[in-house]
């Protein structure tokens, strides 16, 4: 390579990246050396994949390692792997730019975070960067596999905004990561300190990773494995602790917390596979930052082969929270290696993966419901997309969701369809719930009165994916699911009579207070659902809630329009006012009002709110 030493700028999210990391993080600064020691494990498995359709990389040197050694003299600690390496252009976009949206997500989530910490770092594909947490220079010395000898690459940097890259004769493929460190760490140059560093974060990567033995305080010329280097999930079950499983959960989640739960099986036969699946405790950083594109979650393995990150063919979208791996004995590779071609072996993978998911949510919330609880609390929402996406598995999936109730504890999301079913009045046979912008709204809704009066629980929803996700939930255990917002309600005789009764006398108001709405409603009738309030809106069966529309339009969607229908209670005072008033001015601002806070109590947004402080000011006035 025919390179003078050349010096560019790091793009500009890199340069905060390098400034939050510099300046602000402090606490676990120990993440660097799982980072890098992570980086080269990831280099590691890439060369033994591409190997496999060219052997020639491998270049005499198959044992893939990880060393990592100190220079008390030089004050460095040194990462090396003898993995895939990179090219120039690799190394500039890798480490010099951002390839993708997580350094944005980083920034997005250190800048909402009161306390700034390095745990987070390794969640947003940007680990290198934690080398400057106790770092002020570091040296990247690489060549790629393949490339002849003078092809190797030298990057340094002290983390300022500015990093050299020279070309530079390097005899052996791979990366090595040269740290120098800032004064007050030199813990980092004690073997142990290191060494103990590694045996927590990284005692199951499944490469070696090696140190010198020390001699008078020195590292010395032979070398030791200081890791376990084996794949835990290849082990017999009898023979991995629960802290076994937890550490590899940490090493393969960049988490420090524990696992909430874990799934580990054998499936042996024509297509035999092994499945090491977890749930997190708390959402992982791109779930909270609302990525449904960006998945992080299943390792996929073929015969111990690293294949690919976040292979979304194992796992429908509405898991990607789980994290783990998949190793199976074989599934065919398309042309350019990097993509499952889909098949029936790869069906079968996937459908196992999804029912061991739900088995031990199942179980989670059969045996041990303080940690179903933590899980619904994290990702009920998620789970709630299955029910659209995953037919097979809808009564699955519902019979794990959680609700509130007017029979429940407050705002808690305890309540399952079963435990209301268990509850149904003799001859009932509807599920009867409300969605609402919040559980305040839901609970306070006018709808809920006539339910009230009779002793009818409801569920409360109010999460805004509620209402998108009843819509392919009409039944569960042979129950109808209904809005009690929607349609007519189905009532008794007795009550049919009295409906019809109240309906013929107010006859003259409701026909009063259609002329006066005008096309501002689609019709006016008596309402069998309140009790005390003076009106609220119903829904036809397939109409869209009020508050649901809202939110489409206020996040830039089309939402159909509709006119509603206004119920009301001819009883209350507000109405018979209306009846009686002579002064159609004042008749038609009663009536107006009586549709709008229908409106504001359904979740609407009022189409003319200074029309309406207006209009109150005027009762009010008298």
């Amino acid at each position: 390579m025919t390179m003078t030493t050349e010096t560019r700028k790091f793009e500009a999210e890199v340069a905060q990246v390098l400034h939050l990391v510099t300046h602000s993080l402090y606490s676990h600064k120990e993440i660097f050396l799982r980072e890098l020691i992570s980086n080269a494990s990831d280099a590691c498995d890439k060369l033994r994949f591409e190997s496999i359709a060219q052997p020639d990389l491998l270049a005499g040197d198959g044992e893939l390692r990880i060393d990592v050694s100190w220079d008390p003299a030089a004050r460095t600690v040194t990462v090396r792997d003898n993995g895939v390496g990179m090219s120039l252009d690799e190394v500039v976009a890798n480490i010099g730019t951002i390839a993708s949206s997580g350094t944005r997500r980083f920034l997005e989530a250190m800048s909402a975070e009161q306390k700034t910490d390095a745990r987070l770092i390794g969640q947003f594909g940007v680990g290198f960067y934690s080398a400057f947490v106790v770092a002020d220079r570091v040296t990247v010395l690489t060549r790629r596999a393949g490339a002849p000898a003078g092809e190797g690459v030298k990057w340094e940097s002290d983390g300022k905004g500015e990093y050299s890259l020279e070309g530079l004769e390097l005899a052996e493929r791979g990366t090595t990561v040269i740290l120098h460190l800032k004064a007050g760490e030199d813990e980092f140059l004690q073997p142990w300190t290191l060494k103990s560093l590694i045996t927590r974060y990284s005692d199951h990567v499944a490469f070696p990773i090696r140190m010198p033995l020390e001699v008078d305080g020195k590292p010395g010329e032979e070398w030791e494995t200081v890791n376990a280097a084996s794949a835990l999930w290849t082990k017999p079950k009898s023979e991995i602790s629960d802290e076994d499983y937890q550490s590899f959960y940490k090493s393969l989640g960049h988490d420090f917390n524990d696992a909430l739960a874990w799934t580990h099986n054998r499936v042996e036969g024509s297509q035999s596979f092994t499945t090491l699946l977890y749930i997190p405790a708390q959402p992982p950083f791109e779930l909270m930052m609302g990525g449904r594109d960006e998945r992080k979650g299943l390792k996929l393995y073929i015969k111990r082969v690293f294949i690919m990150d976040a292979a979304e063919e194992l796992l429908p979208n509405y898991l990607r929270f789980v994290r783990g791996v998949v190793d199976a004995d074989d599934l065919p590779l398309n042309v350019s290696r990097e993509i499952l071609q889909q098949n029936r072996q790869l069906e079968r993978i996937k459908s196992a993966c999804v029912k061991r998911v739900l088995d031990l949510l199942e179980k989670l919330a059969r045996d041990e419901p303080e940690k179903f609880a933590t899980f619904y609390k994290a990702f009920g929402n998620t789970l709630k997309e299955g029910i659209v996406e995953d037919h097979a598995n809808r009564e699955r999936i519902a019979k794990l969701l959680r609700f509130a109730s007017t029979k429940g504890e407050g705002a808690a999301q305890t309540v399952s369809l079963d435990d209301y079913i268990g509850r149904m009045a003799p001859g009932q046979e509807t599920i009867w719930y409300i969605t609402a912008d919040s559980h305040a709204a839901a609970l306070g809704s006018p709808q809920l009165e006539a339910f009230k009066a009779k002793g009818i629980e409801v569920l409360l929803m109010s999460d805004r994916i509620d209402e998108w996700m009843l819509g392919s939930l009409s039944e569960y255990a042979g129950k109808k699911l209904q809005n009690v917002a929607k349609g007519e309600l189905p009532l008794d005789e007795a009550d049919k009579q009295r409906q019809e009764e109240a309906s013929k006398a107010a006859e003259p108001l409701l026909h009063k207070l259609k002329e006066l709405l005008g096309e501002r409603v689609k019709d006016v009738r008596v309402s069998a659902r309140l009790t005390d309030s003076p009106s609220c809106l119903a829904l036809s069966d397939f109409e869209m809630a009020p508050h649901l529309a809202r939110l489409l339009r206020e996040a830039g969607h089309d939402a159909p329009e509709s006119k509603p229908t206004l119920e009301i209670n001819p009883r209350h005072a507000l109405l018979q006012r209306v009846e009686a008033e002579g002064d159609e001015g004042k008749a038609r601002d009663l009536a107006n009002l009586l549709l709008e806070q229908a409106e504001i109590t359904a979740g609407a947004q009022l189409p003319d709110p200074a029309g309406f402080v207006q209009r109150m000011n005027r009762v009010l006035l008298g």
